[in-house]
């Protein structure tokens, strides 16, 4: 075997370890909370309450079905989760390397597995490992199809017809990019026959594709028509210059957003630059090159659904432009930075970028070991289950510490008080009921887990109008995103 085989192979099995050190605990924030909860609805209830929320179901129906497999358990939920970026990884050696050579084979993983945002991500319990495998293997497949061209080939167009209907089914964000990549093939077959005069052998294979795509996708399409309708008069992603192009800029090497730092803002912004630069410094450099490459098609299929967010976002007068949303395309803006630096790049300004990518990731691993492995994230979760029984209720309100706890104790039903009007009821299905006011505590006999942050009570406001009578208060403040929980158990 080549020494590059065993440096490819020996990356990958590095980067899996790596990836997996800090996702073995049970810690939730309230978008993971989501994932837990509606999980443990049957299929056809994800489908009916997955249509009241802002994505597609099918990383639903997959923890379902791990849930049916394990039971109802997150660690289980992560290890989906780092599958997922490990056989992305892999794939730098099974179709990177095949298909465009050992280098940006080697490149592509050693970012996939070493890049600081793939690193705070892998483990997270949401979709977008999932997705940026399945729009990477659709890329690829839509790739061979193209570079084949006339050649009979089955297989690629039943994997990419496959693929690209899971992307939709996962993240609207995968919705647009196998919307564009089936766009751009049918455009350049149809223009190959308009040229030959005949109806070829790409555009029957095409239509053949793209038909049952359409078909399967129909039924969700009332599902996404009631979301744009409903769903996005509570939408919650606002667009905020210029932090909004700064998270767009930085997020994809560093997983920074919004307040949460997993490296230095300093370093983050350098590090975002040398990248940026370095590509810009290469187009420079080979502007004569008029070659369309993957790795330049991958590059405007990135900015390409950046724009269409932007357009979206004017059309529904809603913004979605949203830096983690872009995660779903990360797999080929991977792809794009390996390949120009593999056939373009100077190898020691290859190995800057390599090496400080790493140094930043196990910056981020820091960070993330010291979040996820907090001891105040363990007593407050031994706390809850040394003290919860069956039959306990919880009621929270608008806030996200306790539908966490609700998604950990999926057999003690919640409330959801809300008291905002989110207008998030039938997507709240998920966790339980919601109420707009505490009226049933009249007749309930029992016990009750108020749950709220430190700044506000629920207890002290219902305490004297249902005659409730206090157990215990006990607050917490978790390493993990910083959540911070009142718990008030009360009895009635």
């Amino acid at each position: 075997m080549k020494k590059t085989k065993i440096l490819h192979i020996a990356i990958i099995i590095i980067g899996i370890i790596f990836i997996a050190i800090p996702v073995f605990h049970q810690n939730l924030w309230f978008d993971e909370s989501y994932s837990v909860a509606i999980s443990n609805h049957s299929y056809s209830e994800i489908w009916t309450i997955g249509g009241n929320d802002v994505h597609p179901v099918l990383y639903y129906w997959i923890l379902h079905t791990l849930n049916l497999i394990f039971g109802c358990h997150i660690l289980i939920y992560r290890l989906f989760s780092v599958l997922c970026l490990s056989l992305l990884g892999i794939i730098g050696y099974t179709h990177i390397r095949k298909d465009f050579g050992e280098k940006a084979g080697i490149f592509f993983s050693t970012f996939v597995f070493f890049l600081p945002v793939n690193v705070v991500y892998a483990g997270e319990i949401r979709m977008y490992s999932l997705v940026m495998l399945l729009v990477t293997l659709m890329s690829i497949y839509a790739y061979r199809i193209f570079k084949k061209n006339e050649q009979k080939q089955i297989k690629n167009w039943i994997i990419f017809g496959i693929m690209s209907l899971a992307s939709a089914y996962t993240h609207y964000y995968g919705l647009m990019i196998a919307g564009l990549e089936n766009v751009a093939l049918f455009i350049i077959f149809l223009l190959e026959a308009i040229k030959e005069k005949k109806f070829t052998y790409n555009l029957k294979a095409f239509i053949i594709s793209a038909v049952p795509q359409i078909v399967l996708y129909i039924p969700w399409i009332v599902s996404l028509l009631n979301q744009m309708d409903g769903v996005s008069k509570g939408f919650w992603i606002n667009i905020h210059f210029p932090g909004t192009l700064y998270e767009l800029l930085v997020f994809p090497f560093t997983g920074n957003l919004e307040d949460t730092y997993y490296v230095l803002a300093p370093l983050a912004i350098i590090f975002s630059l040398l990248i940026w630069g370095y590509m810009i410094y290469i187009y420079i450099v080979n502007k004569k090159d008029k070659e369309l490459n993957p790795y330049k098609c991958s590059e405007r299929f990135w900015l390409m659904i950046v724009l269409a967010a932007c357009i979206v976002s004017v059309a529904m007068h809603r913004p979605i432009i949203y830096a983690r949303y872009l995660l779903c395309v990360g797999g080929l803006f991977v792809f794009f930075i390996s390949g120009t630096m593999a056939i373009k790049g100077k190898e020691k300004i290859n190995i800057v970028v390599i090496t400080t990518s790493i140094i930043l990731s196990i910056m981020a691993l820091c960070t993330l070991i010291q979040e996820n492995y907090g001891t105040v994230d363990r007593e407050f979760q031994t706390y809850v289950a040394q003290n919860i029984k069956e039959g306990d209720i919880f009621i929270c309100s608008n806030e996200g510490s306790g539908f966490v706890v609700s998604a950990m104790y999926p057999n003690n039903k919640l409330y959801f008080y809300d008291i905002n009007h989110w207008n998030v009821g039938p997507a709240y299905k998920a966790y339980g009921d919601t109420v707009y006011e505490l009226d049933f505590l009249k007749e309930y006999s029992g016990r009750i887990w108020f749950i709220n942050t430190t700044h506000y009570s629920l207890y002290e406001e219902t305490s004297k109008l249902y005659n409730l009578k206090l157990i215990e208060k006990k607050e917490f403040s978790v390493e993990y995103k910083k959540y911070q929980y009142t718990l008030t158990l009360v009895e009635k």
